[in-house]
């Protein structure tokens, strides 16, 4: 059964080139989530074909090869996704060994509620709106093999790309999943994507986030405990349940989107351990300046941590964060300072306006980067941005307020000098050149395009597609390999 409860509003495409998917010319490693047709839609025959739908273990197994590989979460937080779902099975039997559903019997609480959380977020991020339009199967039997550990008996897909939508509806019209799973559409916006703003939006209310405790593992949609699971982590979890022989391999894989400058933005699919460096090169942006990494969580690097692997825990280490996998890279020309003014206006523009802190102290680094990459900033400017990147972290409800000011203490922490120019002398040509690109257009300026997916679907004995005309990549001049060895 499907459902919709909101039409989602879609942000215009930026302009320059397509994004394209990195794709060798033979098939992918076993394990990839890639598939063979990464621009065509791929039918439940086609997935079927591949081992879809048909689990090689029982769910206790798949959460032992779960915790045994250490497959973590790629919606950013990276929480164990083993831990994940064994925590809302022991909450779910809890409550049915309650015999009145627990304390939120008054709620309707009931079995175990899986959630296939789509929206993304992060404007640098198209990993998952590309997985809904192009793997829904891949997706659909995560979040199947999800309901399975759990003990759920509903299931829900959560988009705002209206397009993402169509492809799951069909692909459910295509192969009727063991549960009802219903589409829950919404409006795209930043915090929109958190998981108390999930079960939220599903309850009928706003998408916006609530106070915590309780967390949707506890208490989510009607009450319920309820798995938020973002939809690459539930497309990784398929194929260890499909191939559990490749699970190093399926969780320490990952899918990157990387854009920046005036090269097409990449999405492809790395191994943890690749150095920074060489997504760069992959990019098509051989010697930048420095990265915003996480999408914008992970706030800025220089030059000189490019040289670090694509590794959660090496780059928590070093400061920053792989967050949802999107990074924007810095090219020669670029300014860092201009690049930190438009991603805090993004995050102040896309405040839930629920917390007065997260208001006012976003509102208040976007307005003093702005003034610092225009020319206008105050002498204490850089020490007001200081005393924010201290003290505003963990003040709201949700991460917003965190990125905004981690933005900025990273922009102080790595790029001083070009702080110091900024504030001691007019701005620099970048700044002054991009001065009209920001404002209302930053929203613009920071997304990237989702690679086109073609709706028609070949048998599935059809050969793998290229890519349509005008999207297929044009650097690096060698093709890549679908998966890249990582260094760890």
């Amino acid at each position: 059964m499907t459902r919709t409860r909101q039409s989602a509003t879609s942000l215009p495409s930026p302009p320059g080139r397509p994004s394209t998917v990195i794709h060798g010319p033979t098939d992918p490693a076993p394990g990839s989530v890639l598939g063979t047709t990464p621009y065509t839609t791929e039918h439940a025959e086609a997935y079927e074909a591949t081992g879809g739908y048909a689990a090689a273990v029982t769910p206790d197994e798949l959460l032992h090869h779960l915790d045994a590989c250490g497959l973590r979460g790629r919606g950013g937080a990276g929480f164990p996704a083993g831990v994940k779902l064994r925590t809302v099975r022991e909450h779910g039997r809890r409550d049915r060994g309650n015999g009145t559903r627990g304390e939120h019997a008054a709620a309707g609480a009931g079995p175990p509620v899986v959630v296939a959380n789509g929206e993304e977020g992060e404007p640098g991020s198209v990993k998952d709106r590309w997985l809904l339009r192009a793997r829904p199967h891949l997706v659909l039997d995560g979040l199947v093999h999800a309901a399975a550990v759990t003990g759920a008996d509903h299931g829900y897909v959560y988009v705002s790309d209206p397009e993402a939508a169509h492809r799951v509806r069909r692909a459910l019209a295509e192969r009727v999943p063991p549960l009802p799973v219903e589409v829950v559409e919404t409006a795209a916006a930043y915090v929109a994507g958190e998981e108390t703003a999930v079960v939220r939006r599903i309850d009928g209310g706003p998408a916006l986030p609530t106070s915590k405790p309780p967390r949707p593992y506890e208490r989510g949609v009607r009450g319920a405990p309820t798995l938020v699971a973002n939809v690459e982590t539930l497309a990784r979890i398929a194929l260890v349940a499909t191939r559990p022989d490749l699970r190093e391999t399926i969780a320490r894989s990952t899918l990157v989107t990387l854009s920046g400058g005036s090269v097409a933005p990449v999405l492809t699919e790395v191994s943890y351990g690749v150095p920074l460096r060489t997504l760069a090169a992959v990019h098509g942006t051989p010697a930048p300046t420095g990265a915003l990494m996480g999408g914008l969580f992970g706030g800025l690097v220089d030059a000189r941590a490019l040289d670090l692997p694509l590794e959660p825990g090496a780059l928590a280490d070093a400061g920053t964060a792989l967050g949802c996998g999107a990074i924007r890279f810095l090219a020669a020309d670029a300014c860092p300072v201009g690049a930190a003014a438009d991603a805090a206006g993004h995050l102040a523009a896309e405040s839930a306006r629920q917390c007065g802190v997260c208001v006012s102290g976003s509102a208040a680094i976007g307005d003093a980067l702005d003034r610092l990459a225009s020319g206008s900033a105050e002498p204490d400017t850089a020490e007001r941005l200081h005393r924010w990147a201290r003290g505003l972290p963990g003040r709201g409800a949700c991460g917003l307020l965190d990125a905004a000011a981690g933005l900025a203490g990273s922009l102080l922490r790595v790029f001083p000098e070009q702080v110091r120019a900024h504030l001691d002398g007019p701005p620099c040509r970048v700044c002054r050149a991009d001065a009209s690109g920001r404002g209302p257009h930053r929203r613009t300026r920071l997304s990237v395009p989702v690679p086109t997916v073609n709706a028609s679907a070949p048998s599935a004995s059809a050969p793998p597609v290229s890519a349509p005309t005008g999207t297929a990549p044009t650097t690096p001049a060698e093709p890549m390999a679908a998966v890249l060895e990582g260094t760890s």
